[in-house]
């Protein structure tokens, strides 16, 4: 069992046994007879980059905290919300940031070259597959790199704003325990009380990460567009997700309706299971690569 110079780190993701050579042979059979495959990926294919997720069975973060994630009407309604938010994702950005594609992105990002791929949707928002060289795809939940302004709608990077935080907060100094899957770091109400806030440059509004934070849709023209996307291919693959959250499941919902035949790669049980095509147990970065 070999590993390559650039071991995984494999804190956040579940155990399970090595890719059983069947299995192997089924997904490759499901791959050549796929001619425009449709890509579904979510947190569980960039938990081998070091990034956590939410649901992983012992690892996820609602396993390892009582934390939950920040809801959009509260971003939007509290200044003190924002604060804290901002305030976590300033210190956890550099190293969030840092993270790099794994194995599992690299192949997807081959099998778009090769035609194979004809279009990939990421439920995550960490920028792996545009890092890995993907282009063919939609970040269905926005990304955390970018940032935009809820009143008058100008965008910036994410990098940049981090010069804006450290000109406002030059003293400010806090230490981070724990790493959140959304790039942001827990840090205690003391911490976070002193922190300041940017607004935007251009109007004096509020900066907001340009995600779908839960509680918030996706838009429908961007809905509207992977369904187009669905109705061109004639297969579909979900690598690294449970599909728990609806605005990804509606894909796997409109692919069965089509009769698309469905192959599934997730540690743990998914809402696909009782009717894919193909379940399979294994680590997407290990999984993949087999794949020819």
């Amino acid at each position: 069992h070999s590993v390559s110079r650039a071991s995984p780190n494999l804190t956040f993701v579940p155990a399970c046994l090595p890719p059983d050579p069947a299995e192997v042979e089924e997904l490759q059979r499901f791959v050549s007879n796929s001619k425009r495959l449709f890509v579904m990926t979510g947190a569980g294919i960039s938990t081998e980059s070091g990034i956590p997720d939410y649901r992983s069975e012992g690892v996820g973060l609602y396993a390892r905290t009582d934390r939950r994630p920040i809801q959009h009407a509260e971003f939007v309604r509290s200044a003190s919300a924002r604060q804290r938010y901002w305030a976590r994702n300033f210190v956890g950005w550099p190293q969030f940031s840092s993270h790099q594609p794994n194995k599992a992105h690299l192949v997807l990002r081959d099998w778009e070259k090769l035609g194979k791929v004809h279009w990939l949707v990421t439920q995550n928002v960490d920028a792996l597959h545009t890092k890995a060289g993907s282009q063919r795809m939609t970040e269905l939940h926005g990304c955390i790199h970018r940032v935009f302004c809820l009143a008058c709608g100008d965008r910036i990077l994410r990098s940049e704003l981090q010069e804006h935080f450290e000109a406002l907060n030059p003293a400010w100094k806090a230490e981070a325990f724990g790493v959140a899957p959304d790039g942001d770091v827990f840090l205690t109400d003391e911490q976070v009380r002193n922190f300041q806030v940017p607004a935007c440059q251009k109007c004096g509004g509020i900066l907001k990460p340009d995600v779908t934070f839960f509680g918030d849709t996706v838009s429908q023209e961007k809905v509207s567009f992977v369904h187009q996307r669905l109705a061109e291919s004639d297969s579909m693959l979900v690598a690294g997700s449970s599909m728990q959250v609806y605005s990804g499941y509606r894909f796997a919902l409109a692919a069965r309706e089509k009769k698309l035949p469905i192959a599934v790669l997730n540690i743990g049980p998914t809402r696909l299971d009782h009717f894919a095509s193909l379940k399979l147990n294994s680590r997407c970065g290990e999984l993949l690569p087999l794949i020819v």
